[in-house]
């Protein structure tokens, strides 16, 4: 099969070359992984029909939370707990434990993985540029630009690299369970911005796939640095380093 394969095709099927299957399938789905965020990116950079949709979203929600002073005390809660700042301590915790067990890479990967994927969302929000909601009385004052949402962004790499990290560590039959309380997780964050009125509703859909692509690319290089070890490819469910 691999005969009738264009020459510079091949090796990108063949999952025992060096950059093989895998990274090809990871490089598709990093592409399709940034179609949502460029779509979304248009449609704030020219005021497209998202951005009324944004508007509308924000005002209602404003209403609601204003009469439940509950719904803002959870909201900032939340918001406090997927914080960038938060997060970077816990897992900069979590690669002290991993480093002191003497997985180094591990350690490397949570804080490069955290650091430059916070570097990735400020440069992006300094390139779109794009003003917070302004509202009459605001619940909340948040600092910066709107666009993506840097708590979305954090709190998407920062469970997600944290549960790759610690997979080997959760049983089997628990897995699924722990996959599913990460996105959850990652669904309350991003409301609790809503809730604040600190963000649109296309600045947290954009933080949720600006990060995912990243964690994404951030895991398949350390995959890759594995193997370049002459350690054996593990699947993404079992952990970074099982």
């Amino acid at each position: 099969m691999r005969d009738l394969l264009p020459e510079w095709l091949a090796p990108r099927l063949d999952p025992e070359e060096r950059y093989g299957l895998r990274l090809t399938l990871f490089a598709l789905a990093t592409v399709l992984i940034f179609v949502p965020f460029f779509f979304l990116l248009v449609q704030v950079t020219t005021e497209g029909p998202m951005t009324r949709l944004d508007t509308d979203i924000s005002a209602e929600v404003h209403k609601e939370v204003l009469e439940s002073p509950v719904l803002e005390q959870v909201s900032a809660a939340i918001s406090f707990v997927g914080s960038p700042p938060v997060l970077y301590l816990v897992a900069a915790a979590a690669a002290i434990f991993f480093w002191r067990r003497d997985s180094r890479r591990v350690a490397v990967y949570l804080v490069l993985t955290n650091l430059l994927g916070g570097a990735i969302n400020s440069a992006v929000k300094v390139i779109v540029n794009r003003p917070r909601p302004e509202l009459d009385d605001p619940i909340s004052q948040a600092f910066g630009y709107s666009f993506p949402s840097g708590h979305t962004v954090a709190s998407t790499v920062g469970f997600g690299s944290l549960l790759l990290a610690f997979m080997p560590f959760i049983p089997s039959r628990w897995r699924l369970v722990a996959i599913a309380a990460y996105f959850g997780a990652v669904a309350l964050v991003a409301a609790s911005r809503l809730g604040l009125v600190v963000h649109y509703l296309s600045d947290v859909l954009a933080g949720f796939v600006l990060g995912a692509a990243w964690l994404s690319a951030s895991t398949a290089a350390f995959s890759i640095w594995r193997t370049e070890r002459g350690e054996e490819r593990v699947e993404v469910t079992e952990g970074l380093d099982p």
